[in-house]
């Protein structure tokens, strides 16, 4: 889809956690509108309560497809599902109803985007274990969207302002994420990042690799991951004219990628808490993730459902205020 401002699909998540009330917090500030169209895919009676619920001055519109409601600051455009039972809701607790619901939002919104009716999804979160209560076993939004895309190569990059840290493997045990350090994955890392890089307008990327190890195995003395597989991706990398360094030491490359110490355009971490605790160090409420390797452009908060505050209007939208802006940018530069 082209269009002067972009179509975002907004996938409302799991109706029970925080996504309904960080919609209507975010598409109730008026800059949004001058950026993009949000079309959020989920429930309209869940959101027409989560308006309410923050105060929103939103009139909640129907519609069938994207194309069939103008949504403004004062219209917020809802392709309804109509798959939430408001009265066995149970608010900020599992359940197989809200998971199987927030994966038919999924769902709507990827086979729209790749269809060419949306510019970009933007999801908010989904809860796993209802998500498998649900019967849809998947370890999260990433392994839905590669299987829905039909692509096997995929990676999350988190996004914290200049911090852009992907990652080698995400939602595994720290046992298996080791074993997952192999020279072709790396590899594939790698490419992956070079290519957000340039479609975020970057035209020259520099990238640094973690080191999976303490000091980066110190040469094969607390490891060989890096000297094995990491080292070699690395050389082959080069080889292909990226411009790439490491394996660095996982303790400094972050704060120096954070700091532009090198002229660092991001960072590939070994596994989940390596690369996430460094970019919620950065900044912990406007992080964005961004699935690499989708024929679709989609962004996300970069937190979870959060049950224990969920629909007590508390919950800030600072996160998916970021996701829309990135997906707008992208979506605009006709880069994705």
């Amino acid at each position: 889809m082209s269009a002067q401002r972009p179509v975002l699909g907004i996938t409302m998540g799991d109706p029970a956690g925080v996504g309904p009330e960080i919609i209507a917090a975010a598409l109730a500030a008026e800059f949004v509108y001058d950026r993009c169209l949000p079309l959020v895919i989920g429930d309209a009676d869940v959101m027409r309560e989560a308006c309410e619920l923050v105060k929103a001055p939103l009139e909640v519109v129907t519609c069938t497809a994207p194309g069939g409601a103008e949504p403004s600051s004062h219209r917020m455009a809802v392709l309804d599902v109509n798959n939430v039972d408001m009265q066995a809701l149970a608010y900020g607790e599992v359940s197989a109803m809200a998971g199987e619901a927030a994966y038919a939002y999924v769902e709507r919104a990827t086979r729209l985007a790749l269809a060419g009716e949306l510019d970009a999804v933007v999801t908010a979160p989904l809860n796993k274990a209802a998500l498998n209560a649900a019967g849809r076993h998947f370890a999260g939004h990433t392994e839905i969207l590669a299987s829905l895309c039909g692509v096997d190569d995929v990676a999350m990059m988190l996004v914290a302002g200049d911090l852009r840290v992907s990652h080698v493997s995400t939602h595994c045990s720290l046992r298996e994420a080791c074993d997952r350090v192999s020279q072709a994955r790396v590899l594939d890392v790698i490419h992956l990042t070079t290519d957000a890089l340039k479609r975020m307008g970057i035209s020259k990327p520099k990238i640094a690799v973690a080191g999976l190890n303490p000091h980066a195995g110190e040469g094969g003395l607390f490891g060989r991951e890096e000297v094995e597989q990491i080292r070699p991706a690395i050389e082959q990398a080069r080889m292909e004219g990226i411009d790439v360094i490491g394996p660095e030491p996982p303790d400094t490359i972050f704060l120096r990628a954070m700091q532009n110490l090198d002229g660092l355009h991001a960072v590939v971490a070994m596994y989940h808490d390596q690369g996430h605790i460094a970019v919620k160090m950065a900044d912990f409420f406007e992080g964005v993730n961004l699935t690499l390797g989708l024929p679709i452009l989609r962004t996300s908060v970069d937190h979870g459902t959060a049950f224990d505050i969920a629909w007590q209007g508390v919950a800030r939208p600072d996160s998916l205020l970021a996701a829309l802006n990135l997906a707008a940018m992208m979506s605009a530069s006709g880069q994705d």
